[in-house]
């Protein structure tokens, strides 16, 4: 591998510049379709729901429960392996989509925890808030 890449830090382009520069300044955003009225993430040009290009940014509220979750042990791409064991994680965004995310803090992850998005290196992660909603 090569010294100095990081694989935990996206390349934004020219249409996810704005959600990565929102992020390193500490606002979470996702995309809501103007047809349909549904939010969806990760960003897209398009609604997956509808195919409408009637998209817009959203701040979102960067709170979250907790769908699913792993412990990673092992993973050897920079700068994961100085990270280990970490928790790669499922969340369901309090606006309705469902986000790919780390779970950082102490604690054990519980199912239906509720969250809160935090920052590091400009990159979204969740925390928990301290409570949790029971799983169906």
């Amino acid at each position: 591998m090569e010294p100095g890449i990081r694989h935990d830090v996206p390349e934004a382009d020219s249409f996810t510049r704005v959600y990565w520069d929102a992020a390193a300044a500490g606002r979470l955003l996702i995309r809501r379709c103007g047809a349909c009225a549904r939010a969806h993430h990760y960003p897209r040009e398009f609604c997956p729901h509808c195919w409408s290009e009637d998209v817009v940014w959203e701040r979102a509220s960067g709170l979250a429960t907790l769908y699913t979750w792993s412990v990673v042990h092992r993973n050897d791409l920079p700068p994961f392996g100085e990270r280990t064991p970490y928790v790669a994680a499922v969340v369901d965004l309090a606006e309705g989509p469902r986000m790919s995310t780390e779970l950082v803090g102490e604690g054990e992850p519980v199912m239906g925890m509720e969250l809160a998005v935090a920052f590091r290196d400009g990159v979204p992660v969740f925390r928990a808030t301290g409570t949790a909603r029971p799983a169906l």
